[in-house]
């Protein structure tokens, strides 16, 4: 080109455009986010800088479909695509065709890694969970202290159920040894019993700001935790190792704290639901045997109950009938029983005997003897020994003839053998 050509402004910029768009057609760049803005077209300009530099870069709505993350100012991340002059403003940009943040890409196998080989040892096995308590009087809370996660917490708690107990265990949630005291708190709780359910979590943020609650320091806390744990780490989108290992997981701090804070209003809500559906039960219940009892009058009530009394009452009297006949055969066959022995023993009377002209000798006791009046007074049968042999007597003896009526004393003058 002539030195001494005169240029206008339009054809150097042409010139300068052609050369940076042929030489840099495709080009990756690493940087830091600046300025992000979303035009009202949906096309997204932003600068990528560093320490020493800062371009202009654009990328056009049709590409940001491709986007997996949301930009935020101070992100490093890997622009690909090609270099452009905007001519109207003589200022060169990047035409960015595919954004990814910078080192995710090593951070996420990192991550991976760690989580295949915790799972291999059990540490997320669906049978750990424990279920969370329903209306807990002391809820623990584990992360920063001046973060927006522990205030939504507060608020939500404070609006469902102000009768909560909040026990805050104070920990950094990003950056070197958050990790180490975040664990920590987690043992302190279970070790003192401060509280019913825990929660651990934090905001939003970049992986590389969640990283903490995927140390295994903090998973193998979580999962060896004997208190109920809730991780609530970042928001709906993004998940930490941390959220494997807990009891539940929950999509940000304010819906753990929703978890385990029911409403009051939601109680009394159901606990009127089941009185309705008791008392519902209860009247239908009544109707039903209104209607039951309605189908009868007293006598048919009354007829019915006969009906069943019947049978009872007359098996009652069968028995009763057959007990009063079996109790007459017995006194009968025992009055007959009676009759025979009175006739057996009358039978083996001495008296019967007697009166068939039979007689008993007796000789008398020497009392007798010399007492006569006592003698009158013996038995009809007499008293003294009974003379079975004339051996047994001596002349001159006195003996006591017993007759079937009345008695007689006679003297022995003769005794013949």
């Amino acid at each position: 080109m002539p030195s001494k050509q005169v240029l206008s402004v339009s054809a150097l910029t042409a010139l300068i455009k052609g050369s940076l768009e042929d030489s840099f057609s495709s080009v990756t760049v690493e940087g830091e986010i600046s300025a992000a803005k979303l035009s009202s077209s949906g096309h997204l300009y932003f600068s990528l800088k560093d320490k020493e530099a800062l371009i202009q870069a654009v990328m056009f709505k049709f590409r940001l479909a491709s986007l997996d993350f949301d930009l935020a100012d101070g992100q490093k991340v890997i622009a690909r695509g090609s270099v452009s002059v905007y001519a109207a403003r003589g200022q060169y940009q990047l035409i960015v065709q595919s954004l990814s943040r910078a080192g995710i890409g090593d951070l996420l196998a990192m991550i991976e890694e760690r989580k295949q080989r915790l799972a291999a040892e059990g540490l997320f096995a669906p049978e750990r969970k424990r279920p969370l308590p329903r209306l807990p009087s002391r809820v623990g809370v584990v992360t920063s202290p001046t973060g927006a996660a522990f205030h939504d917490i507060l608020n939500v708690l404070g609006r469902r159920n102000s009768g909560t107990d909040i026990i805050l265990l104070p920990a950094p949630v990003q950056g070197e040894g958050a990790a180490e005291i975040i664990a920590r708190r987690i043992e302190q709780a279970n070790r003192m019993g401060l509280a019913d359910v825990l929660i651990v979590g934090r905001g939003g943020g970049s992986p590389e700001d969640l990283l903490a609650f995927s140390e295994e320091r903090v998973v193998r806390a979580v999962a060896a935790s004997k208190i109920p744990v809730i991780s609530a780490v970042g928001h709906e989108i993004d998940w930490s190792l941390c959220d494997y290992a807990a009891d539940v997981r929950a999509p940000t701090p304010s819906a753990a704290a929703e978890l385990v804070a029911e409403s009051r209003e939601a109680i009394l809500g159901e606990i009127a639901q089941f009185r309705a559906a008791l008392e519902s039960s209860v009247r239908a219940r009544l109707e039903y045997a209104r209607l039951s009892l309605g189908a009868f009058s007293p006598e048919d009530v009354e007829a019915r109950f006969m009906r069943i009394l019947m049978p009872a009452a007359r098996r009652f009297d069968d028995a009763r009938d057959e007990i009063a006949q079996g109790m007459t055969s017995r006194l009968r066959e025992s009055s007959h029983r009676v009759e025979l022995c009175e006739n057996s023993l009358e039978v083996a009377s001495p008296r019967s005997v007697l009166a068939r002209g039979y007689s008993i000798v007796r000789k008398p006791a020497p009392e007798a003897s010399r007492a006569p009046s006592a003698a009158k007074s013996a038995s009809i049968l007499g008293e003294g020994a009974i003379v079975r042999s004339s051996a047994q007597l001596e002349a001159e003896d006195r003996l006591t003839i017993v007759f079937s009526e009345g008695n007689a004393l006679v003297d022995v003058r003769e005794v013949t053998i």
